[in-house]
């Protein structure tokens, strides 16, 4: 395989998607209150500043073909990190915080949060898998335009951010959706959601996939299906939160969360342990308000103080994190083996027959069974971690695009992509879905079936496709979801 040529070519279509893909950072809403940056919408898509990001593509001396990344639903390294050091990680992972410190972590927990630890919402078969767990968002739309002009309405967070928290340190502080008139919100936030718990497993390959190679998929689409339908997946720059303010490049594609409002698995493990924890940490100092109440150090809820050093580096400030938790959740996360399939079942006749008859509609137009990811010794991250051999040149197969697609199902809700991207969800990577019990982004599909009749907009003619089949071709197509 001549990388080189693909990686010039790559390069050139990088440069040319620049222009015109749009490039956002997280802004808060004016009047509101900083916060983790997949709690609070961006502003209007025009007003977004633009936030470069890198090619993510080197060029290699001795070319060698992409290898198969290592699978298993198992608590196995990929060799990212050794075993010992991957079960420390994991036990991490696991750990229950606490309001308080205690003999083994920290406390910090709260003052407002939806779990104790990352493995309550990340755990079937193993941790760092999925779950039934689902946090639940809420919002409203405004409408800019005067009743005699036709323009998209606006999305706006509940106050304090969409995520409303389900559980609370002290029960005064209790999120629900407004109205909540005891506190004088008597506003009904009627765009709601929920959201359902994502795998992590093999989020490191995903992490090392380059923006060129994304920015690839995207340009490759639209796609005209047989029936001249029309798909193409968006892209969205996010910011890297633990990039240099003086880096040149701050940012780069999204790819983790139903919004892509992710772009590294830093960055997500911090938002993570602020927004679903409640513990501040070096990349987010700033507690959660409740329902848009300070109710941090000093408030008479939360008992620790957000200005504790690292253990590791007293000159940098950890918040409640003072052991850099997050670097462990990070570690973990990128050690993971890929979601494996069931291999008796995937060689079944039904099976591979399903595939088929899964490509001939078009299903993997977005569901895409191979992604190579970045060369070994490539930047990614805004320059914050280079690739290493476990995760690079590596083939994945996600049965997913990373992109941004309105099927008809979007949940109305503006994270980190701007009001375009309201309507739009990530495509959801099928790899490790026959764990899963409740399906879509919102865990409302309880069968393959359901959820496959839910596609719409850019979908539809796909699902009408697939409706065309005959029972025994559809049946084939939901075993070979069911080996997934």
């Amino acid at each position: 395989m001549n990388r080189l040529k693909t990686s010039m070519i790559a390069l050139v279509v990088l440069l040319f998607l620049a222009a015109t893909t749009a490039n956002r950072v997280a802004n808060s809403q004016a009047g509101k209150p900083a916060t983790g940056q997949a709690n609070v919408a961006t502003n209007a898509d025009d007003v977004q500043r633009q936030c470069p990001i890198d090619a993510e593509v080197q060029n290699c001396t001795f070319c060698v073909d992409p290898t198969e990344a290592p699978t298993g639903l198992d608590d196995k390294t990929n060799d990212f990190v050794d075993q010992g050091q991957h079960d420390k990680d994991r036990e991490t992972f696991e750990v229950r915080d606490k309001i308080l410190p205690d003999a083994t972590q920290g406390g910090g927990l709260g003052p407002v949060y939806n779990a104790q630890a990352c493995a309550e919402c990340h755990q079937n078969p193993v941790t760092g898998a999925v779950s039934q767990i689902t946090e639940l968002r809420a919002g409203h739309l405004v409408y800019p335009c005067s009743p005699t002009v036709d323009c998209a309405p606006s999305f706006v967070d509940a106050p304090g951010g969409s995520l409303i928290n389900d559980r609370a340190i002290d029960p005064r502080i209790q999120e629900r959706v407004p109205p909540v008139h005891s506190i004088g919100l008597d506003e009904e936030e009627d765009v709601r959601t929920t959201r359902i718990s994502l795998n992590t497993m093999g989020d490191g390959f995903v992490e090392a996939i380059s923006n060129t190679t994304l920015l690839k998929i995207a340009a490759s689409q639209p796609y005209d299906t047989v029936s001249g339908g029309l798909v193409h997946g968006q892209t969205i720059n996010i910011p890297i939160e633990e990039a240099s303010p003086d880096s040149r490049v701050r940012c780069r594609v999204g790819r983790f969360g139903h919004k892509d409002q992710h772009a590294s698995l830093l960055s997500f493990s911090g938002d993570a342990y602020l927004n679903e924890i409640g513990i501040t940490n070096r990349l987010f100092l700033m507690e959660n308000t409740s329902l848009g109440r300070f109710v941090g150090f000093g408030s008479g809820f939360d008992p620790l103080p957000d200005n504790t050093p690292c253990n590791d580096d007293p000159s940098i400030t950890c918040g409640e994190d003072k052991e850099n938790d997050i670097d462990a959740f990070t570690r973990f996360m990128r050690a993971t083996r890929a979601p494996s399939r069931d291999k008796e079942l995937a060689e079944s006749g039904k099976a591979k027959e399903g595939e088929e008859l899964f490509k001939k509609v078009g299903c993997d137009v977005c569901h895409r069974s191979e992604i190579v990811t970045a060369l070994p010794g490539t930047l990614i991250n805004a320059g914050t971690f280079k690739v290493p051999d476990a995760l690079g040149n590596k083939i994945i197969r996600p049965f997913g695009d990373f992109l941004l697609h309105d099927i008809g199902t979007g949940d109305g809700i503006v994270q980190n992509g701007g009001q375009s991207t309201r309507l739009k969800v990530r495509t959801a990577p099928l790899w490790g879905v026959r764990t899963h019990t409740r399906l879509m982004h919102d865990g409302l599909s309880l069968t393959f079936l359901e959820a496959i009749l839910r596609h719409k907009g850019e979908a539809e003619i796909v699902r009408q496709n697939f409706e065309s089949l005959s029972q025994g071709e559809q049946t084939e197509i939901i075993i070979f979801l069911e080996s997934l």
